[in-house]
């Protein structure tokens, strides 16, 4: 009997995710002020990754948006543009692998 999680035939059923990967961020950013960045373009969330044990940010975070389109004009408008003094890297974000939790 196999288990869903290591069943390669089971079908993930959430829908695609549109997400942007946002590299060279200042250390200051949060998670608000990176969907306020991204607010003209209909950014529904963003994430910013921090570091386990200091806390502080990576300088990365992700930005989620409803549909490819919103994502597609938020890469052409925002790569390259600055957020917070610093120009950003925007592309889009690898889909993340489906991983099983206990």
């Amino acid at each position: 009997m196999s288990a869903p999680w290591w069943d390669s035939d089971w079908k993930d059923r959430s829908g695609p995710e549109y997400r942007c990967y946002v590299s060279n961020l200042p250390y200051s950013a949060n998670e608000s002020s990176l969907k306020d960045a991204f607010a003209n373009y209909g950014a529904l969330s963003s994430e910013i990754v921090v570091d386990r044990e200091t806390g502080r940010s990576r300088g990365f975070g992700f930005v989620q948006f409803e549909d490819k389109k919103s994502m597609d004009s938020a890469i052409q408008g925002m790569n390259g543009q600055q957020v917070g003094g610093r120009n950003v890297n925007v592309s889009e974000a690898n889909q993340r692998p489906r991983r099983w939790r206990a």
